[in-house]
């Protein structure tokens, strides 16, 4: 339900700039979200609650929401390749629109690809040193590291950027699409900084780390995700 509220928020904004309403959304969903997180850890800490059928469920609950966020990127892709590969006479039926310049895809953006390949080849060892009950902290450190970098130079890249999100429907597609990305890599650093909190405490192990697991396949969707935006996104126009 919470969800659905800010869905309705959204919508809302950006039919009618109401942003007082989107903010309050946010903040109660965020409040759900750590109220749930600690139930859930107290129940696998404290009380030793999580049998295999329910990190299974778990599991299929966490499966199901990365599937929400394909279908997300999906939308964007769609309206993506509506608009490249049939430019309307509005934009001098040519893609990108007549006076626009893309950025070059091995500049910055091939950086970025690089930070978050070697971000998830990172998280990727970090597990495989927690299922030999060696230390996943360092490694868990470099991802966040990694994902810093690139949200900073994504930041640098706006920044210098020829053309804004009102910049017709170019810059909308452009914006949206990495600016969303950009969000997920922000969450997903979030959710890896938690990890490397807990796992500083010692709270997992090589049979039981389902937080971990969530976190990893989460930081690997990101990285899949920035793969595409840069093929179609960046490259396509070269």
């Amino acid at each position: 339900m919470t969800t659905l509220t800010l869905i309705r928020s959204l919508v809302v904004f950006f039919k009618m700039a109401e942003v007082i309403f989107l903010y309050i959304r946010l903040f109660l969903t965020t409040i759900v979200a750590l109220l749930w997180w600690r139930d859930l850890r107290r129940e696998r800490m404290l009380r030793g609650a999580h049998s295999r059928e329910i990190r299974d469920r778990l599991k299929v609950g966490i499966g199901l929401f990365i599937l929400r966020e394909v279908l997300f990127f999906a939308a964007w892709f769609w309206g993506f390749f509506h608009s490249r590969l049939n430019p309307v006479i509005e934009l001098g039926a040519v893609w990108p629109p007549v006076g626009l310049f893309p950025l070059h895809p091995f500049q910055v953006p091939l950086l970025n690809t690089l930070l978050l390949l070697r971000s998830g080849v990172a998280v990727t060892w970090a597990h495989h040193r927690l299922l030999l009950n060696k230390g996943l902290n360092i490694p868990i450190l470099w991802t966040l590291v990694c994902g810093g970098l690139f949200t900073f130079f994504q930041g640098f890249e706006y920044f210098n950027t020829f053309y804004s999100i009102a910049d017709r429907i170019y810059g909308r597609r452009f914006f949206v699409s990495t600016g969303f990305h950009g969000l997920h890599v922000l969450v997903g650093r979030i959710f890896l900084l938690v990890i490397w909190g807990r796992a500083a405490q010692y709270q997992f192990d090589k049979i039981y780390h389902l937080g971990f697991e969530c976190a990893i396949w989460y930081w690997h969707f990101v990285d899949v995700v920035w793969l595409f935006l840069f093929s179609f996104i960046y490259w396509w126009r070269w």
